[in-house]
Formats: structure tokens, sequence, C-alpha cells
């Protein structure tokens, strides 16, 4: 597989995510500027500027007219993705860490950093059809738990909210009054920070990645353990097929904690197995149509590795 080589940003990436209908790629990174790609050929079609930090998330509507991204300059925007325009900008207190539309795109949860005497948190907000009907206005505020929310996704048909950060817990929160309804058991659940968490298409089971060396999955309804994928590196970023029973993990050591003296030592080569790919990266999603896209990016640069129908006909070989 040829990559396709994206330079747009100037400082490192942080999130990725495709819309619907798979043939835009949006990016963020540190340069405070998220950017729209063309899947197919990489080609950039243009950037989002008005954040003054950081960039950590970003969510795309089902239509892909609108774009939401949270930032670390204490702000979450919502864009119109064809223009670039600002519609509005919801301000907190501390950094956005994570977005998701809810189903539907009338709802978007956001989650808050814990900073100076504020802790983590979760945050419903109602997005307006007409951009100029938009308030600052929560729905629901839900204190979070000491530590940092990685990441925050919605349940089946709105009705939960599931979050995952720092502390190693999953928790699902009823997402009308804010009530904690499960907890993931200590026994089953990972021993280190949640790096990363993504549901299934129709929502029924998520994935979720830890610097503990696993991945785990999830029945949503029940927070019942299915599956754990043990891996001999960090995993810092999980996916799962749309189309078959795969799911895919990248992780590797922290840049600034590996030697110089050979790139094996941070484990970041590419490997495939049946069920699990392993690759050195920090947020990946699969392409949600015929075609699937690993984005492999260090520093600068996405990569797309296209893998052919083919791989959607057959098994993995180790």
């Amino acid at each position: 597989m040829r990559p396709i080589l994206m330079k747009g940003h100037e400082r490192p990436l942080t999130f990725l995510k495709y819309n619907r209908d798979g043939d835009l790629l949006f990016s963020c990174a540190k340069d405070h500027t998220p950017t729209v790609w063309f899947a197919d050929n990489g080609e950039r079609l243009g950037t989002y500027r008005g954040h003054n930090g950081a960039v950590w998330s970003c969510d795309v509507s089902r239509d892909s007219m609108r774009l939401i991204t949270g930032s670390a300059d204490q702000t979450v925007k919502l864009w119109n993705v064809q223009t670039g325009a600002q519609l509005y900008t919801f301000n907190f207190g501390s950094p956005a860490r994570s977005v998701d539309f809810s189903v539907g795109d009338k709802l978007a949860v956001i989650t808050t950093d814990p900073f100076m005497e504020l802790t983590s948190a979760i945050h419903v907000k109602r997005i307006a059809r007409d951009p100029t009907e938009q308030t600052e206005e929560s729905e629901l505020v839900i204190k979070g738990p000491q530590g940092r929310i990685n990441r925050a996704v919605w349940g089946p048909l709105n009705r939960t909210i599931v979050s995952a950060g720092e502390d190693a817990v999953i928790r699902i929160w009823d997402s009308e009054t804010g009530k904690l309804l499960r907890e993931a058991d200590k026994e089953s659940g990972h021993k280190k920070t949640i790096t990363s968490l993504t549901k299934s298409a129709d929502g029924s089971h998520f994935l979720t990645g830890s610097l503990d060396k696993s991945a785990k999955l999830w029945d949503t309804r029940t927070l019942t353990l299915i599956k754990t994928y043990v891996t001999e590196r960090p995993v810092n970023a999980v996916a799962m097929s749309p189309l078959l029973d795969h799911v895919v993990l990248g992780g590797g050591q922290d840049a600034s904690a590996v030697t110089t003296t050979d790139h094996r030592a941070g484990k970041f080569e590419a490997k495939f197995f049946d069920k699990v790919s392993f690759m050195f990266i920090k947020r990946m999603f699969l392409y949600e149509v015929k075609i699937c896209y690993f984005c492999n990016f260090v520093s600068l640069f996405i990569e797309l590795f296209g893998c052919l129908g083919r791989f959607f006909k057959k098994k993995l070989e180790v």
C-alpha cells in the first residue's frame, strides 16, 4: 500500500474524523487550525480559523453541513463546513477536550478539563437549526471525576452518555438527569488512563484503548466486557470496521520517551494480525463505506493507507 502524504499543519496532530459519506477528512492539531481534506486524494480543501489554542477534537454533522471543534482556548466552535464561517462560539472556564454530535445533530456533548478550582465536567448543549437562535445555555452539566475526561460519546438513541479518561473508569450517565447509571467493574476494567473510545456504527457496543497496553470491547447498555485485546505497547487509538469483525489498534511510546539509537525501541513498527492491527499513530478512524484508510500520523504529517475492496472479502491472515 502506497500512502498519500498530506502536509498542512504546523504542529503535531491531535484528532482525525471522517464525515458519514467518507469523502471528507477533518484533522485537528496543536496549531489552532482545523483542516478539511478530500479523502480520496489528500487534497486540502480549506481551514477553519478562529481558535487561539490547540484543537483537541472535532465532529461533523450527518449531512456534512456543520463542524464542531473543542480547543484548549476554552471554547467550542460551530462552523459552516462549506464556507469555513464561524457560526457560534461556546465559552467555558477550562479547556474543551472532547466533542460529539448526537444522533440527529440536535445536541452536542462536550467535556472540559480540570482547571484551577474547576473539576472536569460533561456539558450537553442544544444545537439550534438557525445559528442566529443559538444560545450559550447548557441543557445539562455533569460534574466529572478527578482527572481529565478524554472522551465522551452518546449512547443508543441519545439516552445515555459514555465517558472515559485519566482515572481509567468507564461511566454511563443518564443524558436527561445526569445520574450515574453504571461504572465499569474494577476487575475487568482498565488499569491505566483510557486514551481512546469509539462506538460501533449501531451504537450497541464500543471499544476503548488504554495505556495499560490493552483494548476492551464493551456492551453499551449493560457495560459488560465482551472481549479484551492485549498488546505489548500502550494503546493511543482504536477503531472498528463498519463491515467486518475487525478492530484496529494504534500505539507506541510517547516520542519524548524513546531512545534515538533504535526506532524499534518505541515499538512503532506496523503489524497486522487477525482482527487486530497495530500502527504507531495518535488518532485513527476507518473509512465507513467500501474502502478503509488507516491514518498514520507522526508530528505534522497525515498518511492515508488505502485498502482495496478485496480486504472486505476475506479474513486477514497472520
